[in-house]
């Protein structure tokens, strides 16, 4: 009878001891986004994938936190705070204010970001090839003078292109900056339409009637939040919409041309993966995309007062009807 006392303590202090080794391999990565639309949650979501791909489950081997700032930088900043109280492993930061928020909060835990224009711009690195510090991540750059030469395939005798922003958002200013160049290269015209809140985006777009020939919207996130109210004006006004978010074509953009946020999010989380297993993110260099994709909307292609070119539909990956 002692002896199977003494084999069943020590059964239970054996798997007390597995449970604390348990505890200590389990790791968290904790995501923040600045807000919620549809390619930013596709970004989180592909960082999900990877890590769970190589073994990473949340609930088991790892602990998955995701908190979205509802647009608010300082939100952002509470989140980024709370997550270095937790220590987490690695933070992630998708797009441009909640990596700004996290590096403002630690340079110690590893931080990968993505859904980030422009990483030198926006102070997260001061080299891509050679990040350095904390930090590395992945762009969704997308070149502006290809998004001009989509907007002259769709509506070729749009001239003046109107562009809607965040004048607060690093990111949206390079890509104003961007566009400024490209349009002024290729003879066309920039007309500046600053939204500083997602009520405002509808009234930036409405501003736009009678002055623009075509409507951009940037990967911006707080005028992607808010596509619905430039869409509306876009239908309304025979004003095609153009957006550099993928995901905003599904919402009713015209066309765009781009990254698949999914993608980048499992590139970035496969970067996470490289920390976990003792890589330092200074030593990974910033990954920008390879390849961009093409999305049309036949759907509201007419409302707006275009024909998408039959040769533009079949190089589409994506064709909404």
């Amino acid at each position: 009878m002692r002896i199977h006392r003494l084999t069943l303590v020590a059964g239970v202090a054996l798997a007390l001891l597995g449970s604390v080794a348990f505890a200590a391999d389990k790791k968290t990565v904790a995501v923040t986004s600045i807000v919620e639309h549809p390619a930013l949650n596709a970004a989180r979501d592909g960082v999900k994938k990877a890590l769970e791909d190589a073994g990473y489950k949340d609930g088991d081997t790892l602990t998955f936190q995701f908190e979205t700032a509802q647009g608010s930088p300082a939100t952002a900043a509470q989140i980024a705070q709370k997550y270095v109280g937790e220590k987490a492993d690695v933070i992630v930061g998708i797009a441009t204010p909640s990596a700004q928020a996290a590096l403002a909060a630690t340079k110690d835990i590893p931080i990968v970001f993505t859904a980030v224009t422009d990483p030198v711009a926006a102070q997260l690195v001061k080299d891509p090839a050679k990040p350095e510090g904390n930090v590395t991540g992945v762009t969704d750059a997308t070149p502006m003078p290809d998004q001009l030469k989509l907007i002259q395939a769709v509506a070729p005798s749009a001239k003046k292109i109107g562009f809607i922003y965040n004048p607060g958002e690093a990111n949206s200013v390079v890509q104003l900056e961007n566009m400024k160049k490209a349009t002024a290269a290729l003879g066309f015209e920039t007309i500046e339409a600053p939204a500083t809140k997602s009520a405002d985006v509808g009234a930036a777009a409405q501003s736009l009637i009678g002055k623009a020939d075509a409507i951009f919207v940037p990967t911006d996130n707080l005028v992607v939040s808010a596509l619905e109210a430039v869409i509306t004006v876009g239908t309304e006004n025979k004003i095609p919409v153009f957006s550099g978010d993928t995901n905003g074509v599904e919402r009713g953009a015209v066309a765009s041309i781009g990254v698949d946020y999914f993608k980048s999010g499992v590139l970035a989380g496969e970067m996470v993966v490289r920390i976990l297993k003792g890589e330092k993110p200074g030593a990974i260099p910033v990954a920008f995309p390879s390849a961009t994709d093409l999305f049309l909307n036949q759907k509201t292609a007419g409302p707006m007062g275009v024909t998408l070119p039959a040769d533009l539909v079949a190089k589409a990956k994506t064709v909404v009807k």
